[in-house]
């Protein structure tokens, strides 16, 4: 298993991330469990910032919150100096309880609400992103009195080379105005004569998981096309150019990443020649990292339970989560890699199906990986599993949700509580007439 930010193998043959030794972390806050490691998180911060930020370019980095979004979450980003990316009323509640500026927020989404519109508006959000026509009617009456800065999301036509499901910025998107098909260009007229929205930019996402820099650079160049033509008939110069995100990581092998500087320089380099082909002002450049800074910080830890070999067709080893903690495999056809955090500096010798314990044929976490010889009670580390595994994770089969565990220089600090019993029925209500003679066990399970 490829090694991210600090994790090595300690003395004792134990997988340590931030100088905490795996094992007794799952002994001391059970299994599941994921472990985020801040220094990669910051470290991660700060490369985005030098790269867009600083040595003389005009930018801004808002990390996408999607990919991972606790208070403790909120709150790094924040002393990072980092904006942020939400996407939904609890998104941005979130942002707003861990003290995150809402001037430095961006609100997405396909479908907001009046309320979430609303909301945003109060709180004074940095930008609303804005989707499509519909929406733009709601944010003309939630504005009111007050003027709103906005982005227009617009689908340039690109299509990145990843997996369908992850796949945003062609034509056939749920998202954004089409430039293609004129509607783009008719959504700046229309919020071009409101008196309370004010255009600051334009907006696009292409995808999730791209290794390549040709994307981004060809929706940058598709982009600024769109703004000269907008200067073209109506005067003004956009000052704002998002990219979205979508830089991919490391899973597993052949997936092979790019520096995030190169990322930077080839979409600078493109936007500062057609800003000047153009006769356009330089716009700032924003990028939404989210994958890139919390996927390679995370690892899930579990523990083996039952193992199931079938000779000459597959051995099943089944640990104590699954899909409820990690959907992608089963989703996207994710691949991720593995340790036997107990026995982390052991040889790999043979092929086994690392299963969860939902009741689907579909609940594997990984196929075919080489461990090991693996035995029940041992402790399963999962790599890569910062991004898209707490955010999408669910209580199928009423399983509790796992606790978060921050670890940093040899201290752990727990970030969020394992569920219990009791919490999966909290906003349940069982009716009266129902309950009559029913003899529930209100002693407390946890």
């Amino acid at each position: 298993m490829r090694f991210h930010g600090t994790m090595r193998i300690n003395g004792v043959g134990h997988l340590e991330i931030g100088g905490c030794d795996t094992v007794k972390l799952a002994g001391k806050y059970g299994t599941p469990l994921w472990i985020m490691d801040e220094e990669y998180i910051r470290e991660k911060c700060r490369r985005f910032r030098k790269a867009f930020m600083e040595g003389g370019r005009r930018g801004d980095v808002a990390y996408a919150s999607k990919a991972f979004l606790t208070l403790a979450m909120a709150a790094i980003i924040n002393e990072e100096g980092l904006s942020l990316d939400v996407v939904s009323q609890g998104e941005l509640y979130i942002a707003l309880k861990a003290g995150f500026p809402p001037e430095r927020i961006y609100f997405h989404g396909n479908n907001k609400s009046l309320d979430e519109l609303k909301m945003a508006v109060k709180v004074g959000v940095g930008r609303i992103v804005v989707d499509n026509f519909y929406e733009i009617d709601l944010l003309e009456k939630a504005a009111g009195d007050r003027k709103v800065n906005i982005m227009l999301r617009v689908t340039p036509g690109v299509e990145a080379l990843t997996h369908d499901y992850i796949k945003t910025g062609q034509e056939d998107s749920k998202f954004g105005f089409s430039i293609a098909d004129g509607d783009a260009l008719t959504a700046v007229n229309k919020v071009h004569g409101m008196k309370n929205i004010v255009l600051k930019g334009i907006h696009c996402h292409i995808g999730s998981q791209i290794f390549e820099t040709r994307p981004f650079v060809e929706a940058a160049d598709i982009l600024l096309g769109f703004i000269r033509n907008i200067k073209h008939d109506f005067e003004i110069d956009m000052e704002e150019l998002n990219l979205g995100g979508g830089f991919g990581i490391y899973y597993s092998p052949g997936d092979e990443p790019r520096d995030i500087a190169s990322y930077a320089d080839h979409i600078f380099h493109l936007v500062e020649d057609r800003a000047r082909e153009y006769d356009l002002k330089m716009p700032k450049i924003i990028v939404e990292p989210g994958r890139i800074i919390a996927g390679p910080a995370g690892t899930t830890l579990y523990t083996v339970g039952s193992i199931k070999n079938i000779p000459g067709i597959r051995k099943y080893v089944s640990v104590d989560g699954g899909m409820t903690d990690n959907i992608r495999p089963a989703l996207y056809q994710a691949r991720y890699e593995a340790i036997i955090a107990n026995r982390a500096g052991e040889e790999a010798v043979e092929p086994v199906t690392i299963a969860g314990k939902c009741c689907e044929s579909g609940d594997l976490l990984i196929k075919d990986i080489c461990l090991p010889e693996i035995e029940s009670g041992d402790i399963l580390g999962v790599s890569c599993t910062g991004a898209y595994g707490y955010s999408m994770a669910s209580n199928y089969n009423k399983l509790p949700r796992p606790a978060v565990v921050l670890v940093r220089e040899g201290t752990a600090e727990l970030i969020v509580k394992r569920e219990t019993p009791e919490d999966l029925i909290a906003n349940e209500i069982l009716p009266k007439r129902l309950a009559k003679d029913v003899d529930l066990p209100y002693a407390s399970m946890s």
